[in-house]
């Protein structure tokens, strides 16, 4: 079946400094906005785009992503000429069949692009919150006659040090590429989306070989920029990383702010709202005549009796009398008993925290594990965790998953 072009969604990273919101899960199946997934916001880009062809690389914990993509279903790409497939590895009995990095990942999977024949490959990742019109990046690619284009979106110099980035020359052609510079000379950075040119694509591959060309940013791209026709697509919308927990904190809270760019309602994001636990199996929220809720996101199913300012809450969260829940992410089924408060958290699903518990409480002392993972106050509760009555649990602290606490944990904790 021959298709103008397919797109490859990168969705097997580990996801280390996500800490223990990646314990259970894929980084892109993370819950964001309340009901939604992260990789929600590039399927449904996809999708609104017209491209009907997608390959899911992935690796890392996926059976919850596959359960969330449910072969595309969501979002109309299932049927007899539009598809979503789950790529993984193709593992045999030794390690090295692993994915080793993006391109290796798409290195294994020529034969999916060879199926449909198509003239542009466009390969995504799954793992940022945007949306753009793929469509105009195509357009761009096919107007500059470009064997490869990446799409780069302008961040602070403060941050750049952590991207891959391009030098732009004549009529928007890379003509420097440096992967996370220690001294950043560009404040243009990869989204991590790219289009290619099939033949090109399949050449560098092949020609690099599973040993030499793992990633596309350190290995495929420096090589064919030198060689090839390489432009840059510069897209001026919102666009995040979230691959840290402050940067998916603060991704969320963007979608309270009405001047933050991010606006799902105008992106037409679909999800899977009839996996099991998801919206579909909620009622309506009920809200008591004692509560208060200012600018937050609540869920269907959510049950609210006491105060909720500036979160967001997932279906079926339980808040009850006396509770204050500030600058919090609170995910599906958690249950907060009577007179807790709760600032600057992320709480994971099926989480209980007993009554007259704080959780965000005291110093700003870094944690003593993972000193680099959080630096503005944000505290982590593990999925399945029980937090006991008349704790106070300080900012910085990690709870894992399934633990019972039951003593007072100062800032920077790991239990």
């Amino acid at each position: 079946m021959k298709k103008e072009t397919v797109a490859l969604l990168l969705a097997g990273g580990v996801g280390s400094r996500l800490n223990i919101l990646v314990g259970h899960r894929a980084k892109p199946a993370i819950v964001f906005g309340g009901i939604y997934r992260i990789i929600d916001f590039t399927l449904s880009t996809i999708a609104t785009c017209g491209i009907d062809i997608v390959g899911v690389l992935t690796q890392y914990k996926p059976l919850s992503l596959m359960e969330h993509i449910d072969h595309g279903r969501p979002w109309d790409l299932f049927g007899r000429t539009r598809l979503v497939e789950i790529l993984p590895p193709k593992t045999g009995g030794e390690s090295y069949d692993w994915y080793k990095g993006t391109a290796d990942a798409v290195y294994q999977n020529i034969g999916f692009i060879e199926d449909y024949s198509p003239d542009t490959v466009l390969i995504v990742s799954g793992d940022h919150i945007y949306n753009m019109d793929y469509q105009k990046v195509i357009a761009h690619h096919q107007a500059t006659n470009a064997d490869v284009t990446v799409c780069l979106v302008k961040v602070p110099i403060t941050q750049a040090h952590l991207f891959g980035l391009a030098t732009l020359g004549r009529k928007s052609r890379i003509r420097a590429w440096v992967e996370k510079p220690p001294i950043p000379k560009s404040d243009l950075a990869s989204m991590g989306v790219y289009v290619f040119k099939s033949d090109i694509l399949k050449k560098a591959l092949r020609s690099a070989g599973p040993r030499k060309g793992t990633d596309f940013a350190k290995d495929i791209l420096p090589a064919l920029i030198r060689t090839k026709r390489v432009f840059g697509f510069v897209f001026k919308g919102y666009w995040r990383d979230v691959g840290t927990i402050e940067a998916y904190w603060s991704a969320n809270m963007d979608m309270l702010s009405p001047d933050s760019g991010l606006d799902i309602r105008s992106w037409n994001i679909k999800t899977n709202n009839h996996a099991p636990g998801e919206i579909g199996d909620q009622p309506s929220a009920y809200v008591g005549a004692r509560a208060h809720i200012h600018n937050s996101i609540v869920s269907r199913g959510c049950v609210i009796n006491g105060t909720v300012e500036h979160s967001i809450l997932s279906p079926g969260v339980h808040i009850a009398p006396g509770v204050k829940i500030v600058d919090s992410i609170i995910f599906h089924n958690t249950r907060i008993e009577d007179n807790c408060i709760v600032e600057k958290c992320v709480i994971d699903k099926n989480v209980i925290v007993e009554h007259s518990t704080h959780i965000g409480y005291g110093s700003y002392a870094r944690n003593r594990r993972f000193p680099k993972h959080m630096t503005q106050g944000i505290t982590i509760i593990g999925k399945r965790a029980r937090i006991k009555k008349n704790l106070r649990i300080g900012k910085h602290c990690i709870i894992y998953p399934d633990m019972v606490v039951d003593e007072n944990c100062r800032s920077g904790t790991t239990v």
